[in-house]
């Protein structure tokens, strides 16, 4: 049995034991195609695409799944979420499968390429898939049609892409970049922001960011100051300093850069003389590990407020996903609850068991994608709000008429740690539509 690495191999586990949206509507296909680069995505790797290595050979009780994300590209990495996907498998087979079948949970490096997403794709028809489940790719353009053709369902995706939120056989588990950057600016509004500055990408991707955003600040009256930010940069100096201004009160900084650029323009920020300005990110530009690397309660995000698809990695919601971590993790898979794409990972696998489970033993491709697109709502332990893909549950949008999960969560850095700072789910789906309405929030 071998353990993903960098090396691009892939791994089967089939017993117990060890081992970065959509478009808007009015704006048309522009925003829908400037996503589709992957808003928070880092830049591609170039490393060697493929999943090398034998799989476990696969008996015809098996149901055989894929979970795939970057590896050893040094910047997009998410390997928590290819490991646990592994311990998930270990867990099922260790409770007699599901539906009474063995699971078998094959990872993939996607290497943060092109070439290494279509190696992953083929693979998973290879070995014969009958989903997609919790992974990581900014190129959904590229292996969703491959996926379809076969009517491999493609379950909680990250959400980096535009056909993630379009493709008939995608179920996204939540809203992706427009989620977010639509919860951040409602967010700025109920902390009491009267001015608001954007540093965000300098790209068209970051158009769309910023578009909804504003849109989010609208009914306040706040039309926010766009900083557009080169994302190769190492010296933030002058973008930080636009940020910040004159450190009026009630000033507020909001980050939609990638987690690279992001710790760059932490550096600087750090360096401007400010009491009274805010700093405000979305979680996948920044997580609690690095608030941990950037000084803690003591650094520059001591008190800054976030946006998420989830509740904080301190909410029991997790306890179910820290225990599986414990107990079949391996020592190092890097399994982070705090890691977005690992809580993607949970939900995502969360809604695939219990399909199963709903639809019983005789489980394909195809009719999974079935009950998928007519089931009742998925609980998954409050991670979300139930999840469904009828056509009453979707978006009233043609970019996006996958999305179905428009609840973001605002979250705070306290004594050095994320935590909740409010309860339950705020609703932005009038963001996402235009509609004009601030309902739920």
């Amino acid at each position: 049995m071998r353990r993903l690495g960098s090396t691009g191999s892939s791994t089967t586990t089939g017993t117990a034991g060890r081992q970065r949206g959509s478009g808007v509507p009015g704006r048309g296909r522009r925003l829908a195609g400037a996503l589709a680069t992957g808003a928070l995505a880092l830049p591609a790797a170039l490393g060697a695409a493929g999943c090398g290595g034998p799989a476990d050979a696969a008996t015809s009780s098996d149901i055989t799944v894929m979970t795939w994300a970057p590896s050893g590209t040094s910047g997009a990495d998410r390997p928590g979420m290819t490991a646990l996907a592994e311990a998930i498998g270990r867990q099922v087979n260790a409770s007699g499968g599901v539906a009474g079948r063995r699971l078998r949970v094959l990872t993939c490096n996607e290497h943060d390429t092109s070439a290494g997403a279509d190696a992953c794709t083929q693979q998973a028809v290879r070995e014969g898939a009958v989903a997609v489940v919790g992974s990581y790719s900014q190129y959904g353009a590229a292996i969703l049609p491959t996926l379809e053709s076969h009517g491999i369902p493609y379950i909680g995706g990250y959400g980096l892409s535009s056909a993630e939120f379009q493709s008939p056989d995608s179920y996204p588990v939540n809203g992706g970049t427009p989620a977010l950057l639509a919860g951040s600016g409602r967010q700025l509004l109920t902390e009491g922001c009267r001015s608001v500055s954007v540093v965000r990408p300098d790209t068209q991707a970051g158009d769309v960011m910023f578009t909804y955003l504003s849109r989010a600040l609208t009914p306040a009256g706040i039309t926010p100051v766009d900083i557009p930010a080169p994302e190769q940069s190492t010296d933030y100096g002058t973008v930080a300093e636009r940020a910040v201004g004159d450190d009026r009160s009630g000033h507020c900084v909001t980050v939609a850069l990638a987690a690279v650029p992001t710790q760059n323009f932490l550096d600087a920020y750090r360096q401007q003389r400010h009491r009274r300005t805010r700093l405000s990110s979305v979680i996948g530009s920044f997580q609690q590990s690095v608030v941990d690397a950037t000084g803690g309660a003591g650094g520059p995000l001591g008190s800054a407020y976030a946006a998420s698809w989830y509740p904080a990695e301190s909410s029991r919601v997790w306890d179910p996903l820290r225990r599986t971590a414990t107990a079949y993790g391996s020592g190092d898979s890097g399994i982070d609850a705090s890691d977005p794409g690992v809580q993607t990972t949970w939900v995502a696998y969360q809604v695939f068991l219990e399909t199963v489970r709903r639809l019983g033993p005789q489980v394909g491709a195809r009719a999974l994608g079935t009950a998928l697109s007519t089931q009742a709502p998925v609980a998954t332990g409050g991670a979300t709000p139930p999840l469904a893909w009828r056509l009453t549950d979707m978006l009233a949008s043609m970019d996006t008429p996958r999305l179905v999960n428009t609840a973001v969560t605002f979250q705070a850095v306290r004594d050095g740690q994320f935590t909740d700072q409010r309860h339950g789910f705020v609703d932005v789906g009038w963001v996402l539509t235009g509609s004009g309405r601030a309902g739920g929030s």
